[in-house]
């Protein structure tokens, strides 16, 4: 992983000090809420319904085992003691006390991190494959371009006050697992001629109020261009992007209001005029960056295949576990290993600090000292010895974080909902809790297969629910909080927007609601299809049919 330099440091610490006198003035009543605003947002920290949260960066999702230590100890001392990952790839504190919070972000950067452009309307977090690295697919390792935008993004001076937020998604394996189709720009790394690669531009992607799969606007930019391309799309952007009218402001709006083409047109004249300002990267830049990536020296560890199949065939967990949870690695001695937050009792996403410290030992002990955070809001160890299986299911089982459910229906992606966000219009975590209540029979979940079930408490999307193959929105029906259900999103390759069924379930009909939902894709599956190949196969009519008792 990246490593900081004296430059970084000295840099955080001298924000961190800025920080630290504008917070004082605040407490002092010398600034008042709306000229502090801007300065806490550009510092991560929103003022949410009962508290401030500060929201963590984690550069596309890439975590040392002293740095989730580090996030443990900040829930226990200054939170209530546990973290919200969230589905871009940070962590959330959702109950700081402001006058603690220039004393984080000094413990922060102790272990190189910080909340710059978390919030506000600039480039926020870069996100990528968590399986980067790792993957049995990938043509390139992401993290490395990832690293280069974050670079180049941080603090640039143009791009710091966007009409709106701005979100970058890559990918660099055969399949999409950073949802690129659903940012303002998605990157997919591609092959080319003679064993080279390039990237795979796609733009206008988003959730919120107004959904879009983004649209591809290259097919093959080389490596060493990247960054004047990106920087042409932004200046393009920033000079037309609506900045008037909220809710027309993101760049999704702008490339289908004039159309791909135009905007195309405008990027390429933008890209011919400034290719020449050395804003793409030296090679020997790159080259430093990539060598923070080196693969790790993983040594020939086969697994005992008798014990192995022993070990599943005698605990029906471990087995369920390693179906759901253990996944391909590009060396077959090793595995990437999921480990899901997503049990009843647990709201989807939160992890207490004596988890996040446990999942520490495990990483060291296990993965080469390496924690990957997922959007979809669980935790990936990257490098795991396939003879270690049964002995890393044994130490997370001693702390209950051995759920068997990747992809399942229960593997819920939720925003925080009404709990905690003034935005929001419903309550989304106790809508999860009881969904994942309703299947949470291990076997139940099995037969229905892979499902990705996604909850918003708002139209802002947060929680991802348009790409879900289910999803579920919170509305504020005459004052009382309810659900509108929408089938056949994706977030991956067959990236879709869902359709809205019909009308919106009160908070206790929902998990009625989705079970019908199920038994009608059950009744209707032919062999082993999966939910989206039965919905494209059927449509609607039969679901609407379950839920309403009619098809219209």
């Amino acid at each position: 992983m990246y490593r900081y330099d004296e430059f970084d440091r000295d840099f955080l610490s001298d924000r961190n000090r800025e920080f630290r006198g504008q917070v004082e003035r605040r407490l002092a009543g010398q600034l008042t809420e709306d000229e502090f605003k801007p300065l806490r947002l550009m510092n991560g920290l929103y003022l949410q319904l009962h508290a401030y949260m500060l929201r963590v960066a984690i550069p596309y999702g890439v975590l040392s085992t002293r740095q989730l230590r580090q996030l443990g100890m900040i829930a226990r001392r200054w939170d209530k003691g546990f973290g919200h990952w969230t589905t871009r790839q940070n962590i959330q504190f959702n109950w700081v006390k402001l006058v603690d919070v220039p004393d984080i972000l000094e413990a922060l950067a102790e272990v190189d991190m910080h909340a710059i452009q978390t919030s506000g309307n600039c480039i926020r977090n870069v996100t990528a494959d968590p399986f980067a690295g790792a993957a049995a697919d990938e043509i390139e390792d992401p993290r490395i371009w990832a690293e280069i935008l974050r670079q180049w993004s941080t603090n640039h001076p143009e791009f710091t006050f966007l009409p709106r937020k701005f979100k970058i998604a890559i990918t660099g394996a055969l399949e999409d697992r950073a949802a690129i189709a659903f940012h303002d720009i998605g990157i997919r790394i591609v092959g080319g001629p003679n064993g080279t690669f390039g990237f795979r531009i796609y733009v206008g992607g988003g959730q919120g109020r107004t959904p879009y799969v983004a649209q591809e606007i290259k097919d093959f930019l080389p490596p060493d261009q990247l960054l004047s391309y990106l920087e042409a799309m932004l200046r393009i952007y920033n000079l037309h992007g609506r900045r008037d009218n909220i809710y027309k402001a993101r760049i999704k709006i702008l490339v289908n209001a004039i159309g791909i083409d135009a905007y195309r047109t405008q990027v390429e004249e933008e890209w011919e005029r400034i290719r020449g300002e050395e804003i793409d990267l030296p090679a020997d830049e790159a080259a430093r960056i990539r060598a923070h990536f080196a693969p790790p020296q993983l040594q020939p560890m086969p697994v005992g295949h008798a014990a192995f199949s022993k070990a599943r065939a005698q605990d029906s967990g471990f087995d369920r576990w390693v179906r759901h949870n253990v996944l391909p690695h590009k060396n077959p001695d090793y595995a990437i290993v999921s480990i899901a937050f997503k049990e009843p009792g647990r709201p989807p996403g939160d992890a207490t600090a004596e988890e996040m410290e446990r999942v520490a030992d495990a990483a060291d002990r296990y993965s080469g000292g390496e924690v990957r955070v997922t959007y979809t809001q669980n935790l990936i160890l990257p490098n795991v010895a396939r003879a270690d299986l049964a002995d890393l299911y044994e130490d997370l089982k001693a702390t209950g974080l051995v759920a068997g459910n990747t992809g399942l229906i229960t593997d819920i992606i939720a925003c925080p909902g009404l709990d905690y966000c003034n935005l929001a219009n419903a309550r989304s975590l106790p809508i999860a809790q009881d969904i994942t209540e309703r299947f949470a029979e291990p076997e139940k979940a099995e037969a229905i297969g892979e499902l990705r079930l996604n909850i918003s408490g708002c139209i802002n999307a947060c929680g991802h629910h348009h790409s879900g193959h289910i999803g579920i929105l919170g509305v504020d029906k005459k004052g009382t909080e309810h659900y509108q259900i929408t089938l056949g999103g994706s977030p991956g390759d067959d990236a879709a927007i869902g359709d809205i069924v019909g009308p919106s379930f009160p908070a206790e009909e929902v998990p009625d609601a989705i079970e019908k939902i199920v038994d009608t894709y059950l009744a209707q599956r032919r062999d082993e299809e999966g939910f989206l190949a039965t919905y494209a196969r059927v449509g609607a009519d039969p679901f609407k049919e379950a839920l309403y008792g009619t098809s219209r």
